[in-house]
């Protein structure tokens, strides 16, 4: 059997993606690297001049809308990996993105809220999801990233209200 990302060349090695418990060490780096944008992007839009704010609200709806779609990306691949899979992940994987796409359009106080919603929806399903497809070591860190990100899109979206 050749190496694959799905079949290590070594099945019994402890750094085994099939056999480990939790996710890599750089993927978790990696992950909680992308809530820098978030926590930049609320705590700017708490100090930044007024006239500055836009930008600000506006480059972190644009990202929270990549990460959604990115979310969504991963049901789409789910859904490509799997043989027997339900119409319902590939579903999930277009109307995520493109509900972040009409989010990202709209007011920031608006879309960020639309967001942060999306975020917590992709988690809950990623609940029911994950554990089926054999990535329930992704939870911990999904859970914590969007906690995190979700609070983010909420603070800069009432910061918009003001």
């Amino acid at each position: 059997m050749s190496a694959s990302p799905l079949h290590p060349a070594d099945p019994l090695s402890s750094r085994s993606i099939l056999t480990s418990t939790v996710p890599d060490g750089v993927a978790v780096r990696l992950g909680y690297a992308g809530l820098m944008p978030f926590g930049l992007g609320a705590l700017l839009s708490m100090i930044v001049r007024p006239d500055v704010q836009p930008y600000v609200l506006l480059s972190m709806a644009v990202y929270a809308g990549l990460v959604v779609s990115l979310l969504g990306g991963v049901h789409g691949a789910l859904a490509m990996m799997l043989l027997a899979v339900p119409h319902r992940r590939l579903w999930t994987s277009v109307s995520l993105t493109l509900l972040a796409w009409v989010s990202v359009m709209m007011p920031p106080a608006a879309g960020l809220v639309i967001q942060a919603l999306l975020l917590i929806a992709s988690y809950l399903i990623d609940r029911r999801v994950y554990p089926l497809a054999g990535l329930s070591k992704w939870l911990t860190l999904r859970f914590r990233l969007t906690v995190m990100g979700s609070l983010c899109c909420f603070l800069a979206a009432a910061q918009a209200r003001s």
